[in-house]
């Protein structure tokens, strides 16, 4: 607090900070519980003969969103592993990522830091089918790559460490920067994977096709069941909730301890600003008493308040009342003339 009372720069922008933290994190919030109740609320449908019908009678031959179980099939052509043998999938994901040590000038420590430099992803056309084999009905999968959630196995890793000579690591240390290696990655989206897709379901034509929903709603293609799915988006929720909650009680707590500050100085400046009022008061009263108080004119020029009665002699000065005299020190001495007093007649007075 400054001397106005008001907040410091420092405590109005932390005060600022926390409360648009606490508007961020309760968004968030907002979100991922309306994703998650989204999500609960879906209609689960099997790969069956009367999904076709279903999706019949829904208006627009469509589910808004449906939550379906089956494992992954080409439509045509698959995608075959570079590094592994047999391994066929409908999705190829291949990422070469560098890794090196990033000297921090501030803490002067070397730091680990990642960086993808190439990746590429490679997708055939591929359906959901029923888990058994027989009558069903298979679900073509429509932009895979725009899902939120997308199972991929990784089937290959390999690190290529990087080859130094005495001269690249004297460099290295001067620019700050030291190479450690590339990291090669595949992934992949297996023939056969079991996937629970969750998304809007429509039927186009004769083909049943399982696309990105409207309105907000995610789109998954999980490896995962959907009780699984929907207790990780649960516990999301319950994070940002704690989050949003601690965010907004710190906020809280700022914001009354600023408000009490401001209180007990306005309190104290009230205070003293009551006590000056009652000094000013008290001033004027005794003012006052004193103006009325009027000084007799023979009064004793040392109590002013008895009457003059003695005369002092040689100096002939009536000045004093008889107390005030007898108080004077030794050798007594006239108070106007500081003559010394040889003899003191009493004055009466008619």
């Amino acid at each position: 607090m400054d001397g106005g009372g008001r907040p410091s720069g420092l405590q109005a922008a932390l005060l600022a900070a926390s409360a648009a933290l606490t508007a961020l994190l309760c968004s968030a919030y907002r979100h991922k519980a309306r994703q998650a109740r989204g999500l609960q609320g879906a209609r689960r449908l099997r790969l069956d003969g009367e999904l076709r019908a279903v999706l019949l009678e829904a208006p627009g031959r469509c589910v808004p969103y449906a939550v379906i179980e089956g494992v992954v099939r080409s439509v045509k052509d698959t995608l075959s592993s570079q590094f592994v043998e047999d391994c066929r999938g409908v999705v190829q994901r291949l990422t070469l990522q560098e890794h090196k040590m990033v000297w921090n000038r501030t803490t002067h420590l070397w730091n680990d830091y990642e960086k993808v430099i190439h990746q590429r992803t490679n997708m055939a056309p591929f359906d959901l089918a029923p888990p058994e084999d027989g009558a069903g009905v298979a679900v073509r999968v429509m932009k895979p790559l725009e899902a939120a959630e997308l199972s991929l196995e990784t089937v290959h890793e390999k690190f290529h460490p990087s080859v130094q000579s005495f001269t690249d690591v004297l460099g290295h240390y001067i620019s700050g920067e030291r190479p450690k290696g590339i990291q090669e990655t595949e992934q992949m989206l297996k023939v056969g994977t079991l996937l629970t897709g969750v998304g809007e379901l429509v039927l186009d034509s004769d083909t049943v096709k399982l696309q990105p929903p409207k309105q907000g709603l995610r789109y998954y293609l999980s490896s995962a069941d959907f009780d699984a799915l929907l207790q990780k988006q649960q516990a999301s929720v319950r994070l940002w909730k704690i989050l949003a909650f601690l965010s907004g009680f710190a906020t809280c707590t700022l914001l009354f301890f600023l408000l009490r500050k401001q209180y007990r100085h306005r309190r104290e400046r009230r205070r003293l600003q009551q006590l000056r009022e009652e000094f000013r008061q008290a001033q004027e009263l005794r003012l006052r008493h004193e103006t009325a108080a009027e000084v007799p004119k023979n009064a004793c020029v040392i109590c002013l308040s008895n009457a003059k009665a003695c005369v002092f002699l040689e100096c002939g000065h009536v000045c004093s009342c008889t107390e005030c005299y007898r108080a004077l020190p030794d050798p007594k001495a006239c108070p106007i003339c500081r003559q010394p007093i040889a003899r003191v007649v009493p004055l009466y007075n008619s």
